[in-house]
């Protein structure tokens, strides 16, 4: 090969990496962007738990107990 075809061969080389890491980008930000919903519809969810534990009691002194949720027949 001469210097030419050396170049055009690296030059082609490149712009196949480029193209290649163009994608993994793209996808990488599509997951980014799903797992930042799901971040947050998961700190919604976790509002609205906290606020219903403090609507339930606000002031209580002790924690709160999985056993206030016991059903009285048990």
């Amino acid at each position: 090969m001469d210097a030419v075809q050396e170049l055009e061969h690296r030059i082609t080389e490149l712009e196949i990496q480029s193209a290649l890491q163009e994608d993994v980008i793209a996808g990488l930000n599509a997951m980014v962007a799903e797992l930042r919903q799901t971040l947050d519809l998961q700190q919604a969810q976790l509002r609205l738990l906290y606020q219903k534990m403090q609507d339930r009691n606000p002031d209580a002194q002790e924690p709160y107990s999985l056993r206030d949720e016991i059903p009285p027949h048990y």
